[in-house]
């Protein structure tokens, strides 16, 4: 069961980064990628695949990096882990993508930060920093106004 959900996963990202890379405007890219279908589906499989996974080994944790390797050096551990990324790397390449069409950076500028994400996400991540504050000299990543207060972007609560 564990080879079938990591097939199906891995092969259900490769849509998303085409999408990414080769039709970053196309309005199937905005409704497949940029909606909560594609991630939403693979956060059921990992949630599915947390329900599977057999008990964890003795001294496996979250509180030492022995622990930790204990938890992930199992096939399931392994796949949770690869179904984690996917997530996460498709969620930031998503991000990156928005990013710079909000931005106007240059898409085939974007590509290989994509590429990279795709791959290694968080040196994708970086490069794209390296990339947005070479082209609009912009550091900040908040996406409202660059004169708007934090505080008008959050709805006042009702008395």
């Amino acid at each position: 069961m564990d080879t079938i959900i990591y097939e199906v996963c891995t092969i259900m990202v490769m849509p998303a980064w085409l999408l990414l890379v080769f039709a970053p405007y196309w309005k199937w890219t905005d409704r497949l990628v940029h909606a909560i279908w594609i991630p939403g589906l693979l956060c059921i499989a990992y949630g599915f695949a947390m329900v599977l996974r057999p008990a964890s080994p003795e001294g496996a944790g979250f509180g030492s990096l022995e622990g930790v390797t204990l938890l992930l050096g199992t096939p399931y551990g392994a796949l949770i882990s690869w179904i984690h990324f996917l997530v996460f790397d498709l969620f930031v390449g998503a991000w990156i993508a928005r990013d710079s069409l909000r931005l106007r950076i240059n898409h085939l500028l974007v590509v290989p930060s994509l590429a990279l994400a795709f791959v290694f996400g968080p040196l994708g991540l970086l490069l794209y920093f390296a990339t947005r504050a070479v082209t609009t000299k912009n550091v900040r990543l908040h996406e409202y106004g660059k004169h708007q207060d934090v505080e008008q972007t959050v709805p006042a609560e009702s008395a």
